[in-house]
């Protein structure tokens, strides 16, 4: 039996369950894709584009969807995005709580994500193990925390590594411990008490 959908695509999207259940949004519809394992299935580009921030049909999309001209509108947030310990915005996604994690995917590592992204940012980085290291309110605490502990641990997923074998198990508990004797003394008021992995 042929079925046939079309829809403009979107981030693919993950539920942790086991194993991880992945989806593609399609025009607002969510389509199941571990069902499709095996299966004879074909994507086909339809050589549209549309804008992810204004819907606007464009020739090429700019920083994974966006039209150039909601691109340069977003400009201002860009920075924080590269570099959240130089966020100075005060609205938005900016201003969301974010967390600090460690996670073991290439091996250990720190990141930071929207509290909103907690547990999909980890299944994208094909993480084993993950644990919160710290809740902030903002995207600059964050950064500041994650800058503080990249001198200690890596802020990189080596993506080679992390497709070719799986990590040795580690006692994620331990080294958040440990860590946390780095976390800037004004910021150690957020680090988690929640020690689930």
């Amino acid at each position: 039996m042929k079925m046939r959908k079309s829809g403009t695509l979107r981030k693919m999207d993950s539920r942790l369950e086991n194993p991880v259940q992945y989806g593609i949004s399609l025009d607002e519809k969510q389509v199941p894709l571990n069902p499709l394992i095996g299966s004879n299935t074909k994507l086909v580009f339809t050589g549209n584009i549309y804008c992810i921030e204004c819907g606007r049909k464009t020739k090429k999309s700019f920083n994974q969807g966006y039209c150039y001209p909601c691109f340069q509108k977003l400009q201002q947030f860009f920075t924080c995005l590269i570099h959240p310990e130089k966020c100075r915005c005060e609205e938005g996604s900016c201003m969301q709580d974010h967390i600090v994690y460690l996670a073991n995917s290439s091996g250990l590592k720190v990141g930071i994500t929207r509290a909103t992204q907690v547990p999909t940012r980890w299944i994208d980085q094909g993480a084993s193990q993950a644990i919160i290291l710290a809740e902030v309110p903002n995207r600059r605490f964050s950064g500041d925390i994650e800058v503080a502990l990249k001198q200690h641990i890596s802020d990189k997923t080596n993506w080679r590594k992390m497709l070719s074998a799986e990590s040795e198990s580690v006692d994620m508990l331990k080294i958040k411990n440990q860590l946390s004797n780095y976390v800037p003394n004004e910021l150690k008021k957020f680090i988690s008490n929640n020690d689930t992995i």
